[in-house]
């Protein structure tokens, strides 16, 4: 499970600021985050304000070159097969981990596909108009590793509850 926080709409323009994961497993203990220097020097005021950093406090962040190369260590190191990329929002998250990827690796250890959580959750509900976020267990606070983790515990719940078949 994967979350990111950005400080504008898209990569390339804009910058992911931090990036957490975590291993889709009850103990939730494999994790990974990363805190990156913006890449360029547009930014958007209201999206760098939902992390609760400043611009100064971003451009102390780690180079996002290492912060990719730790993360796609962290992946092979953790994975059981090929890793499965899944998110709240996979359009806007998996659009910029895989530019950074691409960007600073040349490769994405992902491949080219990723899974959004609130569209699964639709479907096994068969109802295009409910929403997870229900099921998870601790608060949405825009910490990319804390939002990755309470995303997995919703993962988890339609595990145990609503009998999803997924591979721990």
């Amino acid at each position: 499970m994967v979350d990111i926080e950005a400080d504008g709409a898209i990569p390339a323009d804009y910058s992911m600021l931090s990036l957490g994961a975590v291993v889709v497993e009850p103990s939730l203990s494999r994790t990974f985050y990363a805190e990156m220097r913006p890449i360029s020097e547009h930014y958007q005021a209201e999206a760098l304000a939902v992390s609760g950093w400043t611009r100064e406090q971003t451009l102390s962040f780690q180079e996002p070159l290492q912060a990719m190369l730790n993360f796609e260590k962290w992946i092979l190191e953790n994975s059981k097969g090929k890793p499965y990329f899944i998110s709240d929002n996979n359009g806007f998250d998996w659009m910029f981990v895989c530019w950074y990827f691409q960007h600073f690796l040349r490769r994405n250890p992902f491949g080219h596909s990723s899974t959004n959580l609130g569209s699964l959750y639709k479907g096994m509900v068969k109802d295009t108009f409910q929403n997870f976020k229900h099921l998870r267990t601790r608060t949405h606070t825009h910490n990319a590793l804390d939002d990755a983790i309470g995303n997995a515990e919703a993962l988890l719940v339609m595990k145990k509850e609503m009998n999803l078949k997924i591979a721990l």
